[in-house]
């Protein structure tokens, strides 16, 4: 195979799945905005599983285009007093093993990577429905109409080889700013979040190497995401949930040339469940598949988390 095949064969392999083309904003995640005591300190150990074949729309000549990823992140969530709202902060830090093929003119071609993804940190303020309770006077509390705010930073702190074109990592930031809503009807409660994502330049896209030996940079433009969640309440603590979201923009441009093909439209569905398993340990998981897909995001994903929670600082005696 030529170079100029390989080097589109390996454009698309695996940004189908990452950053570069989404899935950040393909994220699905049920009572987001939730309201806990101040103090409440969350553990989240979480694994991923997403295998599928991408949608390329005829942005390149590959067929057969798949992808397997198995993920694990350890998390931590703190949730604070701010200005007297309700609000928390949330950590997450990734490791990914992932296999990517796909063929060109019927060579086949294969990668295999494995390391840290980009971290991300999120801040989020309740505005309207929630102010900083302790633990006493938020068990009298009971919810309504809740309105909030939030920031998700991710940065460039995965595995990263700017002579490569499959890469865990992104070699960029990226902000995205939401506003959720969530209003409780009994047991029944319902989500909604909006939300833009914002990009920063990658400076060393595929460069330095035997097919550019100067640098190249890669841009791409804002992806507007919306999610909506309705879940139940078996009994307290254990909740079932259906979700879907809608995300479109993020067409990418090289050295500012753009490419229109990139340009993405898609939505996904799936369900999630919360087990309670003790006062301090549950379990959370859900499934999820592309319901309309534009470019990339075309994968089934399956998740399962242990979280283990406590209120207060720990004490070591």
């Amino acid at each position: 195979m030529h170079g100029p095949a390989r080097i589109i064969a390996g454009l698309l392999l695996l940004p189908g799945w990452f950053a570069d083309q989404g899935a950040l904003a393909q994220e699905l995640n049920p009572r987001a905005y939730l309201i806990t005591p101040v103090d409440t300190n969350v553990i989240n150990l979480g694994y991923s599983h997403l295998e599928g074949n991408p949608d390329l729309s005829g942005a390149a000549p590959i067929t057969d285009a798949h992808s397997a990823v198995d993920i694990a992140a350890l998390g931590y969530y703190r949730s604070l007093a701010l200005f007297g709202r309700s609000a928390n902060l949330a950590l997450a830090l990734p490791y990914a093993v992932g296999e990517f093929s796909g063929e060109v003119s019927d060579a086949p071609r294969h990668a295999h990577r494995s390391g840290l993804l980009d971290s991300s940190v999120r801040l989020a303020v309740n505005l309207i429905g929630g102010p900083a309770m302790e633990p006493a006077e938020f068990m009298k509390w009971r919810q309504d109409v809740l309105l909030g705010v939030s920031l998700k930073i991710v940065a460039p702190t995965g595995q990263y080889d700017p002579t490569a074109l499959v890469n865990l990592g992104t070699n960029r930031w990226a902000f995205k700013p939401e506003v959720g809503y969530s209003q409780r009807f009994s047991r029944w409660v319902l989500d909604g979040y909006a939300a833009e994502w914002f990009f920063t330049e990658n400076p060393e896209f595929f460069s330095r190497n035997q097919y550019f030996a100067g640098t190249r940079s890669r841009s791409q433009r804002p992806v507007t995401a919306l999610e909506a969640h309705l879940s139940y309440d078996l009994q307290p603590r254990l909740w079932i949930s259906l979700d879907a979201n809608f995300w479109a923009g993020g067409e990418t441009s090289v050295n500012g040339v753009s490419n229109p093909a990139s340009y993405q439209r898609s939505s996904r569905v799936g369900i999630t469940a919360s087990i309670p398993l003790s006062a301090r340990n549950s379990i959370k998981i859900s499934y999820s598949d592309g319901a309309y897909v534009r470019y990339g995001g075309n994968y089934r994903s399956i998740f399962a988390s242990w979280q283990y929670g406590w209120v207060g600082w720990p004490r070591f005696h």
